[in-house]
């Protein structure tokens, strides 16, 4: 046990000893993209499959750096290209996430623009006027804003529509039992292009981690439109009334129409589109949206 310590001390006392401004920068390079990983996927089920794998990859580098373990040393160096080709099976869901995330945040030279007219603003009303009346009656629903990224491929899933955004077309959709109260709405502008369109749940744990049993599908759904894209999701609870807003992947919840109102036109505000490499990153931090991201 012993010559396993001073084995330790004495590899760790060399690595030190050796660096140098490169070296720093070097080690640097390598825990931002660790952070990067990390954020990328914090609250979802992956972080813990990584955490096991970091592990065990320290492990049996420790492992394999002894000599006093050639047998094992010579099987971990055997195997190990085998797993590494096992990662992005694991990971997939991960990955595309994470690609597709850096892709919004790659379009360095867009406007940056988003949708800031008057329509858009007319559209907020009605969608607030709907959603604050629809909580009243406790009849659930989940509206969709369409931003920069295209939801055509969401809108082919439902029953398109093609109308004006007005509370009482929203109420008489979501109206239960109703032929399209089931999936969601979304809306362009202000067009609502389609209803009961079927969206992706989210893969991650943040709903898992809520001790409100009122979330459900609805809730999974908006989190999951928000992860693959930079819309912005309102649901409804069918059992509490309780009205939420999800953006970039994370949910505020119990909003009154008031707080939703202020919430939906900031996220539409006009702001000046940051070019370049700065606005590449600042895009990245947010998930590829350009909107700050909201913590539940």
């Amino acid at each position: 046990m012993n010559e396993v310590i001073d084995s330790l001390i004495d590899n760790l006392t060399f690595v030190f000893e050796r660096l140098d401004p490169f070296g720093i920068l070097d080690v640097l390079l390598v825990t931002a993209i660790f952070f990067v990983i990390l954020r990328w996927l914090r609250d979802t089920q992956a972080l813990v499959l990584l955490r096991g794998v970091l592990l065990v990859i320290a492990l049996i580098s420790l492992l394999t750096s002894l000599e006093v373990l050639p047998a094992f040393s010579w099987l971990m160096r055997t195997t190990l290209p085998a797993l590494l080709l096992v990662i992005p099976v694991i990971f997939a869901p991960e990955i595309r996430r994470a690609l597709e995330r850096l892709g919004r945040a790659g379009a360095i030279l867009d406007s940056g623009r988003v949708a800031t007219s008057t329509e858009i603003q007319d559209t907020i009303t009605a969608v607030v006027g709907a959603t604050a009346r629809l909580s009243d009656r406790r009849h659930g629903a989940l509206i969709v804003l369409q931003r920069a990224d295209n939801l055509e491929e969401y809108v082919q899933t439902g029953i398109k529509m093609d109308s004006e955004v007005t509370p009482e077309l929203l109420l008489q959709i979501f109206y239960p039992n109703t032929p399209l109260h089931d999936g969601a709405v979304i809306i362009i502008g202000s067009k609502l292009v389609s209803a009961s369109s079927v969206l992706p749940l989210s893969a991650s744990g943040v709903l898992s981690k809520s001790p409100d049993r009122a979330m459900g599908l609805r809730h999974r759904a908006a989190l999951g439109i928000s992860e693959v894209s930079d819309a912005v999701a309102i649901v409804v609870s069918e059992e509490t009334g309780s009205i939420s807003v999800v953006n970039a992947g994370r949910m505020i919840r119990r909003l009154d129409a008031e707080r939703l109102e202020n919430i939906l036109r900031a996220l539409y505000r006009p702001s000046q589109p940051v070019r370049g490499i700065t606005g590449f990153f600042k895009k990245l931090y947010s998930g590829g949206s350009g909107s700050p991201r909201e913590e539940v």
